[in-house]
């Protein structure tokens, strides 16, 4: 597939052109077209079937758009495969947990660091030795408060602390932006409250963007700058978290209950 970059829309990280994506003759995505801005926290919505995943699917280079054009940081990524969109620093967490349970939290962390680095895996074997990645991962986990948990095997943690080894991967990629996939799915309360507070300190102490889908409208409008609305494949509406609450059509996409 030919790629091209085009001149980037200024501030904006993600661009989305006219997608469309089918699964045999069911369309699932229906001429979506939006801009992501750098920096910040924007959230993806819709009511169960809005074509979400398939969305995320797409921008993250699982699935090949069957029309349309995705811009990252101006490039034309439309129809690469996963690994070469996460080289480009596009990066994502999934809603299932996706970590490695028989090794150590650490170990976790330090796995995607040493793909960063152009490592093999054979320097596990000795990789004590290399103290800059010990001190990258440390830093990791220091900034996700779990460097307590560094040294236990991931399938002994809770649900939530889990969540978080997830999140801590992603962040080892040195990431320019995070899809968030139902960062707080089978949570609870309190286990919620504390992934909301860690993603707003993240956005608010780095450079990365997030761009997060959640079921949770608690958690979308406590963390979101800017948030855009899938209904049926279709971009619905987009706007400030305020904009979103008073939308009618929102309002109806989902039951007609209140959002």
């Amino acid at each position: 597939m030919e790629q091209f970059t085009i001149m980037q829309s200024e501030n904006s990280i993600l661009e989305v052109k006219d997608i469309h994506f089918s699964y045999g003759k069911f369309k699932v995505l229906n001429g979506i077209t939006l801009k992501v801005k750098k920096g910040g926290i924007t959230a993806l919505i819709g009511p169960n079937g809005a074509g979400k995943t398939t969305f995320y699917n797409v921008i993250s280079g699982k699935f090949s758009p069957t029309k349309g054009k995705i811009f990252f940081n101006g490039k034309d990524i439309t129809g690469l495969p996963a690994h070469k969109i996460v080289k480009l620093k596009l990066v994502r967490s999934f809603q299932i947990t996706n970590v490695f349970p028989e090794l150590t939290v650490l170990e976790n962390i330090l796995i995607p660091l040493i793909l960063e680095k152009g490592y093999t895996f054979a320097i596990f074997k000795n990789i004590k030795k290399f103290k800059d990645l010990y001190f990258q991962a440390n830093e990791i986990l220091e900034k996700l408060k779990i460097a307590d948990l560094k040294n236990k095997k991931v399938k002994e943690l809770a649900y939530g602390d889990k969540r978080l080894v997830e999140i801590g991967i992603t962040f080892a990629s040195s990431p320019e932006m995070i899809l968030l996939d139902e960062p707080t799915a089978g949570m609870n309360p309190e286990e919620t409250e504390r992934i909301v507070n860690l993603i707003k300190e993240l956005s608010e102490n780095s450079n990365v963007t997030f761009f997060i889908t959640e079921h949770d409208m608690n958690v979308v409008f406590a963390v979101s700058e800017y948030i855009f609305v899938l209904h049926q494949g279709r971009l619905l509406a987009q706007g400030t978290p305020n904009e979103i609450k008073n939308n009618s059509k929102v309002k109806e996409a989902y039951l007609g209950g209140s959002v």
